[in-house]
């Protein structure tokens, strides 16, 4: 039978053997980003609730976990952002309860973090990798086009707050953007605001697949190099 929620195992750069687990349709998120391999979002939207009906998630969770693949993560990621899924802290409870051997990925564009509940929806995760692509409001609304009422400030908000409430591990994730958010400007603001974080594992990312406008190019590996040693210890994926 095939999997309605979940995807792969796929083979991941960062992540190795990953299950994926979608719990939204498509393409529902509060960003538009202009690098995303999913498309242009067609539901623009900061409402919060159960998407897909938990019990059934948790089910299919069981029924495939339950014949002991080999994995390395199961990851939340998908279509848009898992924490706009109101059940996710269930389920992520059940994955820690019912199957302790299998470590949890949350992959997150941040704008949820701020928001009461959702870090402790997410905190039994091991791993938890949110984005941060822009530091001014002009980056931020030209790379993720975000929904009116979210402004990078929210973003940077509830970064902060996960470092500070949540004891698991965090990789950072800045994707590069040719002429919008690799500027000395703005290299400078995220210096800035990376030094408050104290977030160990900060990685750079570039275009590896066609985003959701055709103008974004991939940026060459010297050029990401500068911009990770001007940023400080930060990684190139």
């Amino acid at each position: 039978m095939q999997n309605k929620y979940l995807y792969g195992p796929v083979l991941s750069r960062r992540l190795g053997r990953s299950l994926g687990v979608n719990l939204t349709p498509g393409k529902t998120c509060s960003l538009d980003c202009i690098y995303c391999e999913r498309g242009k979002t067609t539901n623009l939207t900061r409402e919060r609730k159960e998407y897909f009906p938990t019990r059934e998630v948790i089910q299919e969770l069981e029924d495939f976990l339950g014949k002991n693949p080999g994995l390395d993560f199961v990851t939340f990621s998908g279509l848009g952002e898992p924490t706009m899924h109101s059940g996710i802290g269930e389920i992520i409870r059940f994955l820690k309860e019912c199957f302790p051997q299998y470590k949890v990925a949350v992959i997150t564009n941040a704008t949820f973090l701020n928001e009461p509940g959702v870090i402790d929806d997410i905190k039994q995760a091991d791993l938890i990798i949110p984005s941060l692509d822009a530091v001014s409001e002009y980056a931020f609304s030209i790379i993720n086009r975000p929904h009116a009422d979210l402004h990078s400030k929210d973003v940077i908000a509830g970064i902060r707050k996960l470092r500070e409430s949540f004891s698991g591990e965090i990789w950072l994730e800045i994707f590069i953007v040719p002429g919008v958010n690799d500027t000395p400007e703005e290299l400078k603001l995220f210096k800035k605001v990376l030094n408050t974080f104290n977030i160990k594992k900060i990685q750079l990312n570039s275009l590896d697949r066609p985003g959701a406008v055709d103008w974004i190019k991939p940026v060459e590996k010297e050029h990401l190099k500068k911009i990770a040693l001007s940023l400080g210890d930060v990684e190139i994926v």
